[in-house]
């Protein structure tokens, strides 16, 4: 029997009507509990919709990041451009600077690339960008390992200038007591790079010693010679382990040949016996790189192009050749290097290059194209002309140190 239909003969009328307003208001609370379900059923479906609409922004945020990552890596300033378009980075040096410094995943050429352009943003990008190393109470060769795994140097010689300018700048306002100026410190800098080359690079076969590398350093501290036990500490750390370089691209080479000067195939004289070779040439950073196949992952020659000069040659039956030579040195090996069977890397044995083309348009463009790559070693007139005017600077001259 339901509560409708409950008979109640004991009750008086207050009473029944006291039941039935107790019914009425039990059926109005029904109502609203069941409105009430309705309402929070709602809202939940309201903060799902919500959080998933969140989610999506933050997955669509985080794709158009990685997005922007990715083109900065191809072209580091439409990159940067996507990122604050799409409201991902401030325009704003030091903001630029952070994210090139910190996030995961960027081309560390590129980073080079971008910090060495001169345009304002850029300086004070770079500025920014070595202000976040810490160099306080490193020695030098600590600071430039450091820094340089930070980013990868540019080739241009200027780009070079202003990056290690303004390293030396931060490890002096580092380290306010090792130097008497940045510009000693810039120039130890080269000096050490250097160094690094010639110990352990396999085509150089005139190692500096350390009795040379201190000699070379004579009164580049404001017209003072730095102490010999620093100059020793620095060649050994040198010596003991080289620079590490970042590869992108770990031990795979291809992306240094990504966008050549030229490439093509041509035809090389070399061997004990001179004979014709067919090898896939690549014209890219100052050097000439040659393969025996173009899937070929590393070259099995390269010849560095500072210094060398290059001209039209013929030989019997071979009337498209070019010749690689070193004017300055007629007679001496060319500083090259070349990968035997066995794996090993070997220095070049050549006086001289000889390759052949396949018609004489082709070896004039490979000519023209050599010719623009060759240049003189480009640090060297950098630093020379620094290191002549600290060397002859007397303590008149001396800036001040800060206290």
């Amino acid at each position: 029997m339901t509560d409708d239909h409950m008979v109640f003969p004991d009750f008086t009328a207050d009473e029944k009507m006291e039941l039935e307003n107790i019914k009425t208001y039990k059926k109005d609370l029904l109502d609203d509990i069941q409105k009430l379900k309705l309402e929070i059923d709602k809202i939940m479906e309201e903060i799902l919709s919500f959080k998933s609409g969140e989610e999506n922004k933050a997955l669509e945020k985080s794709k158009r990041f990685s997005n922007g990552k990715k083109k900065f890596n191809m072209d580091p300033k439409k990159g940067i451009n996507y990122l604050v378009e799409h409201k991902l980075l401030d325009r704003s040096p030091q903001v630029f600077a952070e994210f090139l410094y910190k996030e995961e995943g960027l081309d560390k050429t590129a980073i080079g690339e971008f910090l060495g352009e001169r345009e304002e943003i850029h300086l004070k990008t770079l500025k920014a960008f070595v202000d976040l190393h810490e160099f306080s109470d490193l020695n030098l060769v600590q600071a430039l390992r450091q820094f340089l795994w930070s980013f990868r140097l540019p080739g241009e010689a200027q780009k070079i200038d202003r990056m290690m300018e303004a390293f030396a700048t931060r490890y002096c306002n580092c380290n306010a007591d090792v130097f008497q100026s940045a510009d000693t410190c810039y120039i130890l800098s080269f000096a050490i790079i250097m160094l690094n080359t010639s110990l352990h690079n396999p085509c150089v076969k005139d190692k500096t010693t350390l009795e040379r590398f201190i000699s070379m350093n004579r009164g580049i501290n404001s017209g003072e010679n730095l102490p010999d036990e620093l100059l020793e500490k620095l060649f050994e750390s040198i010596r003991n382990e080289p620079f590490k370089i970042p590869e992108d691209d770990g031990n795979d080479l291809t992306h240094t040949f990504f966008n050549p000067d030229r490439e093509g195939w041509l035809l090389k004289l070399g061997g004990r016996v001179k004979t014709w070779k067919r090898r896939w040439f690549i014209l890219t950073d100052n050097c000439l790189y040659y393969f025996e196949f173009t899937t070929d992952k590393e070259p099995r020659g390269i010849i560095p192009l500072e210094n060398l000069c290059v001209r039209e040659v013929s030989f019997a039956r071979k009337p498209y050749c070019l010749e690689l030579y070193n004017p300055n040195s007629p007679g001496r090996k060319i500083k090259a290097c070349k990968t035997e069977t066995d794996g090993r890397v070997v220095q070049g044995k050549h006086q001289s290059y000889t390759i052949c083309a396949a018609n004489a348009e082709e070896r004039d463009l490979w000519i023209k194209a050599i010719r623009a790559s060759i240049t003189k070693d480009p640090f060297y007139d950098l630093v020379s002309v620094r290191k002549k005017k600290v060397i002859n600077q007397t303590p008149h001259d001396r800036p001040i140190q800060n206290p």
